[in-house]
């Protein structure tokens, strides 16, 4: 390691000086060019000066050394090796989205994707710069936005989620316990999948399997329910903010969608997360922050490095110094 954090500064001084010391020089030059034309030679021989050329040879020898120091202090010398521990957050989370039709149902205003969406965002904010990623599901899962710790990024990606933004129908939780995981499976550490949804599962067949998937990665999942269990139609046909038809099923029933809490209590109790009923969006987000800062507490990497020590401080110190002495010698001779 380099005994400076920046030599290049170190070959700038020799120019920066060459300059300075030009343009005292050429001061010194256009006085005396000044003197000799106001005054003659007889006259400027004789005239007393009212300083001492010793106090001002002092001064200058001052401000340049002080210069100096200033520079090799923004060089930034360094030596002596010290330790430094940096703590890092070792826990990562994915975000799961139901996209489906039934996240339209408006039993909870205005509609249950808004409220999830409203709800991530805070959470989000909360988290800071924490890992996350965003899964967006329906009957199939897909990558909304990679692991990161980019907020505004995460932000950006659940404004675009919508239930018209997938091709596949129904609602599947499996498919998006598997790709979390398969986004999760890079990383090391703790790992928690928030998955917000309905719970309403049209392959319930395969929600063992997506449990032996979230236990073999040791995802927690934070199972979120959205909705309630009195049910709510699926708006179909909206105009003007106003309900125009609602889904129905092939015998031309309107279709309720309700809460389904069971999957979700069954995921989060055998992957050893907790099951959060949706509430309000500031409440819930609190819930899943605290959740999270748990896992964290006790997975964070503590990595020690060594190099050496800044010791700026010194030359830095000693310019200040020495630049401040010049300014404060006198130049007037002392009768």
């Amino acid at each position: 390691m380099s005994l400076f954090r920046n030599p290049f500064v170190l070959l700038l001084m020799p120019l920066c000086i060459f300059l300075i010391v030009g343009f005292w020089h050429l001061g010194n030059k256009r006085k005396k060019r000044f003197l000799n034309q106001v005054f003659s030679e007889n006259i400027l021989s004789k005239i007393k000066l009212p300083f001492s050329k010793n106090a001002a040879l002092l001064k200058d020898v001052l401000l340049f050394a002080g210069l100096i120091f200033i520079f090799i202090a923004l060089a930034g010398p360094q030596w002596g090796v010290e330790k430094i521990n940096v703590t890092a957050q070792s826990s990562h989370s994915v975000i799961a989205v139901d996209v489906s039709d039934s996240m339209k149902a408006r039993d909870l205003k205005p509609t249950r994707l808004e409220n999830a969406k409203t709800m991530l965002k805070m959470l989000i904010s909360a988290k800071g710069e924490q890992r996350t990623g965003i899964v967006a599901f329906t009957s199939k899962a897909y990558t909304q936005c990679p692991i990161t710790n980019d907020v505004e990024a995460l932000k950006y990606f659940v404004n675009q989620l919508r239930p018209e933004m997938l091709n596949a129908k129904g609602t599947a939780l499996a498919p998006a316990v598997q790709r979390a995981a398969e986004m999760l499976s890079k990383y090391p550490g703790k790992k928690a999948l928030i998955l917000l949804t309905d719970g309403e599962d049209h392959e319930p067949e395969q929600i063992e399997e997506a449990i032996k998937t979230a236990q073999k990665e040791g995802i927690k999942i934070i199972a979120v329910g959205i909705g309630t269990e009195e049910g709510e139609p699926i708006p179909e046909k909206i105009e003007g903010g106003r309900v125009l038809e609602y889904k129905k099923d092939a015998d031309g029933k309107t279709v309720i969608t309700k809460l389904d809490e069971k999957s979700l209590k069954e995921l989060a109790s055998k992957t050893g997360g907790v099951y959060i009923k949706y509430k309000n969006a500031q409440t819930v987000a609190a819930q899943i922050a605290q959740v999270l800062e748990d896992l964290d507490k006790n997975t964070r990497d503590i990595n020690v490095s060594s190099g050496f020590k800044n010791r700026y401080q010194i030359p830095l110190a000693l310019g200040i110094l020495l630049v401040f002495a010049s300014l404060i010698i006198p130049l007037k001779k002392v009768r």
